[in-house]
C-alpha cells in the first residue's frame, strides 16, 4: 500500500471516483459529524438539562458502546440485505434518533437517543468503507485516504456546525444532523447500485473469530488504548477549556482540520519514508506528550495543544486502518468489524471515566491517564512489531487482489 500513489492524476487518483464513491463519501462526512458535533455544546447540554459533566460524557458513553457491540452485526446484516440496504437502513436510524435527540426533555432521554444513533452508526461507517474500498478506482490505498479524508472534514466541520447552531440553542446541531443525513439517504438511493453479495454469508462471531489472528489482535489492542487517548481529548477536555460554544468550535475546528490534513497528506508520505510502525510508535508517543502538557499547561497551552492532537490522531487514525485491513488473511470487512469491536469499548469508556477520574482526584489526573493509554498503545506496537511487520507483508498481494466485489462483504 505505501508504493501506491493515491494523489497521482491518473484513473487511480483520488480525485477521479465514481459518483457512488462521493455519495457514500459525502454521507460518510455527515456521519462523523456526529461524532464531534456534541463537542462545543456539551456545557449547553449540562445547563439545559440540569446535568453533570459525568452525566453528560454519557452521550458519548452510549453512544458508542452500541456502536462497538454493533460491529459484531454489520457484517451479519450486509451480508444478507446487502451494502446498499445496509447503508440506507443505518442512515435512516440516525435520522430518527438524531431528531430525537433534538426532542429530550432529560439527560437519560438523550443518552438514549444517542444510543440508538450509535447504532444507525455502526451500520453505516462499517459498510460504507467497504464500499468505498470495493468501488473505488486507484485500489485500497486511495479508497482508505478517501474514507479518512470523509472522517478529517467530518471531525473538522462537526464541532463548527454543533457551534453555529448550538449557539441558538442545543437542540439545533441535532436537527441540523438529521437534515444532513436525509440529504445523504438520497443521494445514496440515487448514485448507489447494490453491490453483489458475498458467496458466504458472515456469521455473528466471525468478526471474534478473526481476532484469534496475532497480527489484527495486536492492532486492535494497540488501538484499544490509543482511543481512550483519543476520546480524553474530544468528549472531556471541552469541560476544560470552558469557552462559549462559538469558541470551543472554532478549537475543535483547527483540530479536525489538522487531523484531515496528516491523515491524508501527511501520514503516507511518512509512511512511505519511515515504515508504518515507526510512524505510529513515534506518533503515539508525541501523543502522549502533548497530552501531559495539555493537562498541566494554562489555558492557552491547552488551546494550543488540543488542536496539535489533531496532526497526532490523524496520522494514527490512516496506519491503524491500513494495518487493521492488511496484517490478516481474514476479508477486510469482517477483519474491520473485528478490529473495531475492540476499540469502540475504550471511546465508550474514556467520556465516562475521565470526569470520574476528575471526581476522584483532580483535572490533570485524567489526561495522566490519558497520555498512559498512547504509552501502551506505542508499546504493543513494539512488543509486537515483528508479526505485524511480516504478516502484513505476506498478505500484501493477497489484499491487493481483494479490492474488486469482493470487498462488499460487509
Amino acid at each position: 500500500m505505501q508504493g501506491e500513489d493515491p494523489f497521482d492524476q491518473g484513473a487511480g487518483s483520488i480525485l477521479r471516483q465514481p459518483k457512488a464513491v462521493w455519495a457514500t463519501a459525502g454521507a460518510s462526512v455527515v456521519a462523523f459529524m456526529g461524532i464531534g458535533l456534541v463537542d462545543p455544546i456539551l456545557p449547553s447540554i449540562a445547563k439545559g438539562l440540569e446535568a453533570t459533566p459525568s452525566q453528560v460524557s454519557l452521550l458519548f458513553t452510549s453512544y458508542f458502546l452500541i456502536t462497538a457491540v454493533a460491529m459484531l452485526v454489520t457484517g451479519f446484516v450486509s451480508s444478507r440485505i446487502g451494502g446498499r440496504r445496509t447503508l440506507l437502513a443505518g442512515l435512516a436510524l440516525v435520522v430518527v434518533f438524531a431528531a430525537l435527540s433534538g426532542t429530550s426533555t432529560s439527560v437519560g432521554e438523550l443518552v438514549g437517543f444517542r444510543a440508538g444513533w450509535g447504532l444507525g452508526n455502526a451500520l453505516f461507517v462499517s459498510t460504507s468503507l467497504a464500499v468505498i474500498v470495493g468501488a473505488a478506482a486507484g485500489g485500497s490505498a486511495a479508497a482508505i485516504l478517501l474514507y479518512e479524508s470523509a472522517l478529517g472534514l467530518g471531525m473538522a466541520c462537526g464541532p463548527l456546525l454543533g457551534a453555529l447552531l448550538g449557539d441558538v440553542s442545543w437542540r439545533y446541531p441535532f436537527f441540523g444532523t438529521a437534515a444532513l443525513m436525509a440529504i445523504g439517504f438520497i443521494c445514496i438511493t440515487a448514485f448507489l447500485k447494490e453491490q453483489p453479495r458475498p458467496a458466504r454469508k458472515t456469521s455473528l462471531l466471525d468478526p471474534i473469530k478473526a481476532l484469534g489472528h496475532g497480527g489484527l489482535a495486536s492492532v486492535a489492542a494497540s488501538a484499544f488504548f490509543y482511543n481512550y487517548a483519543f476520546f480524553t481529548i474530544l468528549a472531556f477536555t471541552p469541560f476544560v477549556l470552558d469557552m462559549t460554544p462559538y469558541r470551543s468550535g472554532a478549537v475543535f475546528f483547527a483540530w479536525g482540520l489538522l487531523l484531515a490534513v496528516f491523515s491524508v497528506l501527511v501520514a503516507p508520505r511518512l509512511q512511505k519514508r519511515f515504515g508504518s510502525l515507526k510512524v505510529l510508535g513515534a506518533s503515539l508517543l508525541l501523543l502522549a506528550v502533548d497530552l501531559l502538557v495539555l493537562g498541566y499547561g494554562n489555558h492557552t497551552a491547552a488551546i494550543v495543544c488540543t488542536i496539535v492532537s489533531g496532526a497526532f490522531i490523524g496520522m494514527n487514525n490512516t496506519v491503524y486502518t491500513e494495518l487493521a485491513l492488511g496484517v490478516s488473511d481474514a476479508p477486510r470487512p469482517v477483519a474491520s468489524a473485528g478490529y473495531n469491536f475492540v476499540r469502540w469499548f475504550a471511546a465508550a469508556a474514556a467520556p465516562y471515566l475521565a470526569p470520574k477520574i476528575e471526581e476522584w482526584s483532580d483535572v490533570h489526573v485524567p489526561f495522566v491517564v490519558a497520555a498512559v493509554a498512547a504509552v501502551a498503545g506505542a508499546l504493543v506496537v513494539r512488543v509486537r512489531r515483528s508479526a505485524l511487520t511480516h504478516e502484513a507483508e505476506a498478505l500484501e498481494p493477497k489484499h491487493a487482489a481483494e479490492d474488486g466485489v469482493a470487498a462488499f462483504a460487509d
